[in-house]
């Protein structure tokens, strides 16, 4: 019997730091799927963000496109960027003139039913300009292409 209470005590002894290592294994578990749980958290915050700046830069830009068509004059292009700021103070629209005719396309487009008569042919000159709307708090920046027709010009090649 002394031979079976020795062995009940070694095998006690031998298992005495087996509660201490479970819990250090469950807390570091614990740990990381806090850990886990943070990092989706803010990275949904920061795409939220994101979305909001998108937007706001978009909506200067809008609202560049909108001042563009209402001041655009193709006989006084101005050759460097206009900057304006909107009345949030954070954001602000460029608008980038074309300094000539388009690059790529045809520089004339015609005007579909048209016609004077006497074999002129009536078009819209083309104007490509950028507009970008830029938002400094949420640090975006969204560029709009706008292709601006400016007409009726004549397109036919005749001498008077």
């Amino acid at each position: 019997m002394d031979k079976n209470i020795l062995r009940a005590l070694s095998k006690k002894n031998s298992e005495r730091g087996f509660a201490l290592i479970a819990a250090i294994m469950a807390c570091l578990i614990l740990l990381a799927l806090g850990t886990l749980v943070i990092s989706l958290s803010t990275q949904d915050i920061r795409v939220s963000v994101k979305i909001v700046g998108d937007k706001r830069s978009l909506a200067a830009a809008d609202t560049g496109v909108n001042s563009l068509l209402q001041t655009f004059d193709p006989q006084n292009l101005v050759p460097s960027p206009v900057k304006t700021s909107r009345a949030d103070g954070v954001s602000s629209f460029t608008i980038n003139y074309p300094a000539t005719f388009p690059r790529v396309g045809p520089v004339i487009l015609p005007i579909a039913g048209y016609a004077i008569g006497g074999g002129q042919r009536w078009g819209q000159s083309r104007y490509n300009v950028d507009v970008v709307g830029t938002n400094t708090e949420y640090n975006t920046q969204v560029t709009i292409g706008v292709g601006v027709g400016y007409g009726p010009v004549e397109m036919t090649t005749m001498q008077r």
